[in-house]
Parts: structure tokens; C-alpha cells; sequence
């Protein structure tokens, strides 16, 4: 016999001992722990992106009308900051 037909027959065991109520309780459990590994491996599937991969259709798209500011940084703070 292999450990899962002796885990299935052991956990039949105990159930049979359990009253209605109990038994609901430990159905309920079951279904928990399903969901709590249907949740798991949906999370493994996603992957890790970066900033610019997630924002990349938005990187330039808005035109202050002040030149690019991060050749620019010192300039700007000069005139806007001060």
C-alpha cells in the first residue's frame, strides 16, 4: 500500500468518527487548503517586471514644453526653485 492510500484510509478513519457538524468543519478546512494552492501557484506564474517594462508605452509620451529636465536638472532649479 503507498502513503497516499494509507493517508486516504487514515483520514476516512477519523472522519467516520466525527459528528455531522465535524465532518462539515473538515470539508470546510479541505476546501481552504485547496484555495490556498490555487492562489499559490497563480502567484508563481506572474513574473517580475520592471518600472520602465509596466510604464514603457507612457515613458515620453507628456511634452512640458521645458526641455528634457534630467540633462537639465541644475537649470531648472535655478529658475523655478528659487
Amino acid at each position: 500500500m503507498t502513503l497516499a492510500n494509507t493517508h486516504q484510509q487514515t483520514i476516512l478513519e477519523k472522519l467516520q468518527t466525527l459528528n455531522p457538524q465535524q465532518q462539515q468543519q473538515v470539508i470546510e478546512f479541505i476546501e481552504f487548503l485547496q484555495l490556498k494552492a490555487d492562489k499559490t501557484a497563480i502567484h508563481e506564474e506572474e513574473r517580475e517586471i520592471s518600472a520602465l517594462e509596466s510604464a514603457g508605452d507612457l515613458v515620453g509620451c507628456l511634452d512640458s514644453g521645458k526641455g528634457d529636465l534630467s540633462l537639465k536638472k541644475r537649470e531648472f532649479k535655478k529658475k523655478h526653485l528659487v
